[in-house]
């Protein structure tokens, strides 16, 4: 029995792993992602100084959805 469990925990853990490593691999695609908008916001501000001042209306506009 005890065997057993073992066993079972080291699966256990193997699948923990395996979620984490999914989960790291997420987060640095998103941090990519900021670091993109990031620099579109700034473009677009410099090319399109009005969109400075529409931009916060647009991002409610899209959390409320």
């Amino acid at each position: 029995m005890p065997e057993e469990n073992l066993h079972v925990l080291k699966q256990e853990l193997i699948t923990i792993t395996e979620q984490l490593e999914e989960l790291r691999g997420t987060l640095k695609d998103m941090e990519d992602l900021k670091l993109d908008i990031k620099g579109l916001k700034l473009f677009l501000g410099g090319v399109h100084p009005e969109f400075k001042k529409q931009f916060p209306d647009i991002m409610k506009k899209i959390v409320k959805t």
